[in-house]
């Protein structure tokens, strides 16, 4: 009879953390996963799920290296969190996000500078290094 209790409560320990690990963010890292793609000239970033963002930024990677607070290309903010969001172009409003600087504007990327996205969520973050490649002369 002993051993048999012993079973059962080893055996829901092990359900219990297979639940905790499959079913919840508890063991899963903070991170978030970004990607894009450039098509007719329009970048498009994705994310790996839907997050309701509180940040968003874009700055020149050199001049951050060197100064972080620099000014950004483009940069939402949200006191209460965006509409979910799992993929946006770069300049978008994104609904429940305002500018940082009322009036601002996104700038135009420039060709062969590489920037870095910061995004945040809650107590999620992430960030991507990318570059606009020069148009080809053909």
């Amino acid at each position: 009879m002993k051993n048999r209790k012993l079973l059962l409560i080893a055996l829901t320990l092990v359900l219990a953390g297979v639940y905790v690990f499959f079913f919840t963010n508890w063991t899963r890292p903070n991170l978030i996963q970004i990607r894009y793609v450039t098509r007719a000239g329009i970048m498009r970033f994705g994310l790996d799920r839907d997050y309701e963002l509180n940040e968003l930024k874009v700055v020149p990677l050199a001049a951050w290296q060197t100064n972080k607070s620099v000014l950004p290309v483009w940069h939402l903010i949200s006191d209460s969190g965006s509409d979910d969001v799992n993929q946006f172009r770069y300049g978008e409003k994104i609904n429940g996000m305002d500018s940082a600087v009322e009036g601002a504007r996104p700038e135009r990327l420039q060709p062969g500078v590489v920037y870095r996205m910061f995004v945040t969520a809650g107590k999620f973050k992430g960030q991507l290094d990318f570059e606009i490649k020069p148009a080809s002369g053909n």
